[in-house]
């Protein structure tokens, strides 16, 4: 039986940033000379469009990522939040999430946001290393990022998050420390931590080519993931999710729908959806996406996906979660089906292996697991036969 209910959870792709950042694949682009307004009547298009197709009954989250969604101006971020509102039910309550670069979110912005029901921002900081930062391609300092913060809470948000990155060009244990104890003094109550990919298509990828990326080795870098969880863990934020700490309440809600392989609705240039066990792709580019909205939904793939693909993204993506995945939670997705009687000879070798736990109805990463979770993951990946 395919899951019923319409998404809960809407995600709005913003694509245009200052700047690219060096090791960013991400679908954005520079946005001096871009047709925002005429985006912005695109993306209008395809919420309506949208909205008559799969109904929503009520949404409980909204993540508006990118890009730099915070490049609006407050005009352009007033009319577009409106928009959102007009297509979109939102439930009491429901969690409002944008993403932010340091030194875009002035007074009058973040006044825009609050007004238009943003309640969350998580702040791409990276690093609290002004010159790790020039060498990454980011356009923000230290000094931006505090100030950043300080204008948001004096705007009244208090659920903020940041984002670290570990794993850079250059950057080492020490240099790492201090940006973690300068993270934490913020005393923020969700923090994000990413290692850096080198991705193809990417300045980055291009220097690693040349052999001009100074990447610490791998053992330093398993011990600045290590150093990380441990503070964050000191500090009172709870490992919910591999890469996600958070106090108690303040947990990405829009994320964890992800997580839990729940439908969301997907919109804006390059944006993925799910739903009715259907999964779509939209045209990337933002003129053919803006075009294409004219004619219809912007879309560039859209496929069925099987029972058994379902199942293995179920486990996939669950397992990111330290709370692991229930067979509750798997027999409500797929009525009738059990996770040990569709994946018992994978689990029963993840647990020797000690990297997977059974407790209660649940399996869950074990310590070692969290730092082998690409492998845990990859076992559920077979050939697709429904």
């Amino acid at each position: 039986m395919i899951q019923q209910h319409a998404p809960r959870g809407v995600y709005i792709h913003i694509p245009f940033c200052t700047n690219k950042c060096h090791y960013c694949d991400f679908n954005s682009f520079v946005l001096k000379g871009q047709p925002v307004d005429d985006y912005l009547d695109a993306l209008e298009r395809e919420m309506a469009a949208t909205s008559l197709l799969l109904p929503p009954e009520r949404i409980d989250t909204v993540f508006v990522g990118g890009g730099t969604p915070t490049v609006l101006t407050p005009e352009q971020m007033t009319r577009f939040l409106a928009s959102v509102h007009r297509h979109f039910p939102l439930a009491e309550g429901a969690e409002f999430s944008v993403e932010a670069n340091p030194g875009t979110t002035d007074p009058d912005k973040l006044r825009a946001m609050r007004e238009g029901g943003v309640n969350r921002i998580s702040f791409g900081v990276q690093s609290f290393d002004n010159a790790l930062l020039e060498r990454i391609g980011r356009i923000h300092d230290v000094d931006d990022v505090y100030r950043s913060i300080d204008n948001a809470r004096a705007a009244g948000f208090d659920n903020l998050s940041i984002d670290l990155m570990f794993g850079l060009p250059g950057q080492t244990v020490a240099t790492l420390q201090d940006s973690v104890a300068r993270a934490l003094a913020l005393d923020l109550p969700h923090y994000s931590l990413y290692g850096l990919k080198v991705e193809e298509n990417t300045l980055f990828h291009r220097m690693y080519e040349r052999n001009e990326l100074p990447l610490p080795e791998e053992e330093e870098e398993l011990e600045m993931y290590l150093y990380i969880i441990d503070q964050l863990k000191a500090a009172g934020r709870s490992q919910y999710e591999i890469s996600n700490f958070a106090k108690p309440g303040f947990e990405s809600r829009h994320n964890t729908i992800y997580w839990r392989n729940e439908p969301y609705y997907g919109l804006g240039a390059g944006a993925h959806g799910y739903a009715r066990r259907h999964r779509h792709v939209n045209i990337k580019g933002v003129q053919p996406y803006i075009d294409a909205t004219l004619r219809g939904l912007p879309r560039l793939e859209s496929s069925d996906v099987s029972e058994t693909e379902a199942m293995e993204d179920f486990m996939m993506v669950g397992l990111r979660l330290l709370e692991g995945v229930s067979n509750a939670a798997f027999a409500r997705q797929f009525p009738g089906r059990t996770i040990d009687g569709q994946f018992g000879d994978i689990l029963m070798r993840l647990r020797d292996d000690g990297l997977l736990e059974l407790s209660g109805d649940r399996y869950r990463l074990t310590e070692q697991g969290v730092l082998l979770g690409n492998e845990v993951f990859g076992a559920f990946i077979t050939v697709h036969e429904d």
